[in-house]
C-alpha cells in the first residue's frame, strides 16, 4: 500500500486499505470474480487480504472450510461473524 492509501484508509477508519477489485488480475481476480458470481459481492476480509496473494489463498481454504457444512450450521456461524465483526467495530 502506498502513502496516499494508507492515508485514504486512516481516513476512512480502515487500517488496511481494501484493494478495489477493478485493480486486481490473476488468481486473484478469478478468486474474486468466483466470489462475486456466488456472493454477489467479495468480502472486506478478502480485498484486505489481496494484497498478499499467497496469504489470501491459504485465508479463502481456511475460510472454505470453517464455512462448510458441519455440526454448526451456516446461520449461526454467519451470525457469530457478525457478532465478533461488530464488537470489533469492524465492517462485516
Amino acid at each position: 500500500m502506498n502513502e496516499r492509501e494508507s492515508d485514504r484508509a486512516r481516513e476512512g477508519g480502515e487500517r488496511i486499505a481494501r484493494v478495489p477489485v477493478e485493480r486486481t488480475e490473476g488468481e486473484t481476480r478469478r478468486i474474486f470474480e468466483l466470489y462475486r458470481k456466488e456472493r454477489g459481492n467479495v468480502p472486506n476480509m478478502f480485498r484486505t487480504m489481496a494484497h498478499r496473494p499467497p496469504l489470501l489463498r491459504t485465508m479463502i481454504a481456511h475460510f472454505r472450510e470453517v464455512m462448510a457444512p458441519a455440526e454448526v450450521d451456516l446461520r449461526l456461524k454467519e451470525l457469530i461473524a457478525v457478532a465478533v465483526s461488530g464488537f470489533h467495530r469492524c465492517e462485516y
